[in-house]
């Protein structure tokens, strides 16, 4: 049998048999069609049954879907690599691949240590990172993310004596930096908005002050841009606006097709393992690292984004949503937040989202609250008046 995610496997409600998916629909096995207003977990910008995605993969199948990237490369891999120097800010220019998001910020907070170790300093052993952090559910992304209700787990392990957590506050971050300088290998952020802590939105300004004290103190800036890339803030990346030294992507990465990730760094990081001695080597190498169907979707995703003008499209859903939660209110609520493609309603009590995902099942919307936390993360593709559906479903729920 499946064991689902993030349930409790014993108490768990049946889980919607999906048949088909078209456009921002998903088509269940009781004929009923359900708008996806979460994108399957935040990934499927364009939309399912993509037909560019789909010929994507079908050309790429007719050579092969998969050759290791040890001791081989191949083209798909090599033209995205090529693709995301291009197309990325800075000289982030160094593409390591691997299979998820979660795995890619491993890879990057590994890169951040090795960097210093790899110039014979072995005193750089701490993360500082933000309070309601989530950065995945491997171990050390656990351990730098700051969520008890997904990594409750590492309490069996005490308090990380590796690990800062800070609130988004220039005063908070610059009290850090200066009690933890010299110990600091690298800061990792979601820049500007925190997914499954909370969606928790913060200013930029923050992040300008976070790149000056990380320059002044010759710490590495981490972006986990796996949530945030790809236009879902409203910019296309926020390392558009300030240039961190690694930047992580993923999920939108192919548009939701195929599990794959990249991790990139900027020419300081590369040359720090770029030489002559065998143990300065990153000795990191996932599997499906580079998987050629991946790489594929990947392309033909950013030419979709690119070609079809999606910040223009970003732009609208933000600008609807803005139109049609403005002014909402209820006593449940404890704020409303609007940023790019994404909006979130917090309540007070969590209690009061029970029953939710039901209610809006019947009214044709897909949603999936979490703790305190009603959400839309929508397909860019949307039409505005299947946003309104969805946003009026969010807005019923408060006066049935």
């Amino acid at each position: 049998m499946i064991w689902y995610p993030y349930q409790q496997m014993k108490t768990m409600q049946p889980p919607i048999k999906i048949r088909r998916a078209e456009g921002v629909y998903l088509y269940p096995e009781d004929g009923s069609r359900l708008i996806d207003a979460v994108s399957s977990w935040w990934s499927t910008i364009h939309g399912y049954h993509n037909p560019v995605l789909d010929d994507a993969i079908r050309t790429q199948l007719d050579s092969f879907a998969h050759v290791m990237l040890g001791g081989l490369t191949h083209e798909p891999a090599e033209r995205l690599s090529a693709k995301l120097q291009e197309w990325l800010p800075g000289d982030l220019n160094h593409c390591f691949f691997s299979d998820s998001g979660s795995v890619a910020v491993e890879v990057a907070l590994k890169m951040a240590l090795q960097y210093f170790m790899n110039q014979g300093d072995t005193q750089r052993t701490m993360v500082l990172a933000l309070e309601h952090a989530y950065h995945g559910d491997t171990f050390k992304t656990m351990e730098v993310g700051d969520d008890e209700d997904y990594h409750f787990v590492l309490n069996a392990y005490g308090k990380s004596k590796y690990v800062v957590h800070i609130p988004t506050e220039i005063y908070a971050l610059e009290q850090a930096f200066a009690a933890y300088h010299d110990q600091l290998n690298c800061m990792i952020v979601e820049p500007l908005l925190q997914g499954a802590g909370g969606m928790r939105m913060y200013d930029v300004s923050f992040l300008n002050r976070a790149r000056q004290l990380c320059d002044q103190y010759g710490v590495l800036l981490i972006f986990d841009e796996v949530a945030t890339g790809f236009g879902r803030t409203g910019n296309r990346f926020v390392a558009d606006l300030v240039l961190p030294d690694i930047l992580v992507l993923g999920k939108a990465l192919t548009g939701g097709y195929i599990g794959h990730a990249v991790t990139v760094a900027n020419e300081k990081v590369y040359q720090g393992f770029y030489s002559d001695d065998p143990a300065h080597a990153l000795m990191h190498g996932p599997t499906f690292m580079g998987n050629a169907l991946a790489c594929s979707v990947a392309l033909k995703s950013i030419a979709l984004f690119e070609d079809q003008n999606y910040l223009e499209k970003i732009k609208k859903i933000e600008s609807v949503t803005c139109r049609e939660l403005s002014g909402f209110t209820d006593p449940r609520i404890k704020e409303v937040r609007i940023m790019g493609g994404c909006s979130c309603i917090e309540v007070l009590d969590e209690k009061t989202l029970e029953g939710f995902k039901e209610f809006a099942y019947e009214r044709g919307v897909f949603l999936r609250p979490f703790l305190r936390y009603l959400y839309t993360m929508v397909p860019y593709v949307m039409e505005e008046d299947e946003l309104v559906q969805v946003l009026q479903v969010m807005k019923d729920w408060f006066r049935h």
